[in-house]
């Protein structure tokens, strides 16, 4: 049985993910303040902010992982020719517009961020990757594209590691990618593939 754990102040709740839809919605605690990290509830998961809802979702598993680590290395390599631009992991955190949303990877411009402050980054990346997770459908990664450009990203990737496909989304179309570019970030371009090699054949 695959399980949801939460932990918080109150007391710990346990759910069979078979009665969940992903993202699960919370309800902000208490002193709440979307651009304060510190009064985040705490969890054992990801949370988002968006439409004045706390999103909750599971921690990321094996595929999720690896094809995230995938893109980081590939970006960051590219950013090593290109220093104008930051490429961030980790659930790379940003609030636009009140909302707080993390990508699997994103890249910035320089610029647009200024010096590293410890906070969520305010300016909206050039590029934004998601990969789906175990509770990830089409649909889901769809919509939070449109969420992206809807707040002045350029360009989203989304990755489907078990039919290994990436979708490269724009405000113009969707389309399945075998080559992915991004506008705005000079001399880019991978093949979808290589964001699968670490999960093999």
């Amino acid at each position: 049985m695959h399980q949801v754990h939460f932990v918080s102040e109150a007391t710990p709740v346990t759910l069979d993910r078979s009665f969940v839809r992903f993202p699960l919605r919370l309800t902000a605690p208490r002193g709440f303040r979307p651009e304060q990290p510190g009064t985040w509830p705490r969890v054992e998961g990801r949370l988002e902010y968006v439409g004045g809802t706390l999103l909750y979702m599971p921690h990321c598993a094996d595929y999720q992982q690896d094809v995230s680590a995938e893109a980081v290395r590939l970006l960051g390599n590219w950013s090593v020719a290109h220093p104008e631009f930051i490429v961030a992991g980790n659930e790379a955190g940003m609030i636009l517009d009140g909302e707080v949303r993390a990508a699997d990877v994103a890249v910035w411009r320089r610029a647009d961020v200024g010096p590293h402050r410890g906070r969520f980054r305010r300016a909206p990346p050039v590029l934004a990757v998601e990969v789906a997770g175990e509770d990830e459908d089409e649909a889901t990664l769809l919509a939070k594209a449109r969420w992206y450009l809807s707040h002045g990203v350029k360009t989203v990737w989304l990755a489907f590691p078990e039919e290994r496909e990436v979708f490269v989304v724009t405000s113009r179309r969707t389309r399945r990618a075998g080559q992915l570019e991004a506008a705005g970030l000079p001399g880019l371009s991978l093949a979808a593939n290589e964001l699968f090699r670490q999960l093999g054949r």
